[in-house]
């Protein structure tokens, strides 16, 4: 009983201190409160730098720009993305996807929507196979809809638009359109059949992610799907200890991420799993 009260503590705490810094990642990427109620957007010197996880350029606090919409603006204007890529690698090469975890105010957002009381889609081995396969989608929408779509219409019209963050991204409608629309007569003059599109596509999100664990980054986030190829080798994050570990898979087993592998490509590298291990093998 003693050894069962430990774990639950120890469990509670990590998850207390990832939220911890998931609210301060995301107040950090927000900081110019002056623009959070007046309808516009901050405009500061920092706009020309990323920050790590999803946050619109356009989210009014915004301090900084959203490394996909920058990814796809560059391309959008036929400019090789050298800033963006040496970011990704800088990035991706220190955390994988813990940014994922711990730096994404989007991921933050799921996980407080899936605290809502009700029925929940969980998690299970027998599923695994089906959801990893349709997890797959989030490199489609990065190969095609982020790097292939502007290349494609900027060569063929000399312009481009960044087709994910316009058409799909739900981060940027539920915390720049939505919040921009609200406060801005003038914007919300404006607003027409890709309004109406984005909204359909973020409320869809909502409630998926009130009955299943971040949907949207499972499936369809390209940011995420980036960083995934940096996951074995990312320098911070879940290291296993090979001699400790019995391969037992309750590690795994209790992932809602449904990872095969710790550190594998759906691992965003939580660290809740070091709770499941009775051999201390995860650190």
């Amino acid at each position: 009983m003693a050894k069962i009260e430990e774990t639950f503590a120890t469990e509670k705490k990590i998850k207390l201190k990832r939220k911890l810094i998931q609210f301060t990642a995301a107040l950090i990427y927000n900081a110019d409160v002056t623009h959070w109620f007046n309808g516009t957007i901050s405009q500061t010197g920092l706009k020309k730098v990323c920050v790590p996880g999803l946050n619109c350029y356009s989210c009014p606090g915004a301090v900084s720009s959203c490394p996909l919409g920058a990814l796809q603006n560059t391309l959008a204007n036929g400019k090789i993305p050298f800033f963006i890529t040496g970011f990704f690698l800088i990035i991706g090469t220190l955390f994988g996807r813990l940014v994922c975890s711990f730096l994404c105010p989007f991921g933050l957002f799921q996980e407080l929507l899936h605290k809502i009381p009700s029925p929940k889609i969980k998690h299970s081995p027998k599923l695994r196979p089906i959801t990893r396969k349709i997890s797959l989608l989030k490199y489609v929408i990065l190969i095609i809809v982020c790097v292939a779509l502007p290349i494609i219409f900027y060569f063929k019209d000399g312009f481009a638009s960044p087709f994910f963050c316009k058409w799909i991204c739900p981060e940027g409608t539920t915390f720049a359109g939505w919040p921009l629309v609200t406060l801005n007569e003038n914007l919300r003059s404006a607003i027409g059949f890709l309004f109406s599109w984005k909204t359909i596509l973020a409320v869809f999100f909502i409630l998926w992610s009130i009955f299943m664990f971040r949907p949207f980054c499972r499936f369809f986030c390209p940011l995420g799907a980036i960083y995934s190829f940096f996951n074995k080798w990312a320098i911070f994050g879940i290291k296993v200890d090979e001699t400790k570990c019995t391969h037992c898979n309750a590690c795994v087993n209790s992932c809602k991420m449904d990872t095969k592998k710790i550190n594998d490509r759906e691992c965003i590298r939580c660290g809740e799993c070091k709770t499941k291990c009775k051999f201390d093998a995860i650190k």
